[in-house]
């Protein structure tokens, strides 16, 4: 897995690096076919105090593109709630190319 960590007039510091490697692991717990993970965290230029840290995460999984982007006012809960989006689209792409059909027994004749 390719684990890129980015920062948007924010500078990475390794206590934030690992903390979203951590958080990250879970994904990779439920679904262990992810390709590249690319991870932006920005701090907006807001005047109001209100949801001006955002992450924005691209995962490349083995067979489809996720995202999903958070918005809070502190960072650490941004990448908390933006683990939980991508958890249940990882989680429902791989319960799609899980095959539930089973075969019906063949008759006895």
């Amino acid at each position: 897995m390719n684990l890129t960590i980015s920062g948007h007039h924010l500078e990475v510091t390794p206590a934030l690096r690992s903390y979203v490697t951590s958080k990250l692991d879970r994904i990779t717990r439920h679904f262990d076919q992810v390709v590249d993970v690319k991870v932006l965290l920005t701090v907006e230029k807001q005047k109001e105090k209100e949801k001006r840290q955002r992450a924005e995460c691209n995962i490349h999984v083995k067979g489809n593109d996720l995202f999903a982007e958070s918005a809070h006012e502190d960072l650490y809960a941004a990448v908390d709630d933006l683990v939980d989006k991508l958890d249940r689209q990882v989680v429902r792409h791989k319960n799609r190319i899980t095959d539930h059909h089973h075969t019906s027994p063949k008759r006895m004749m």
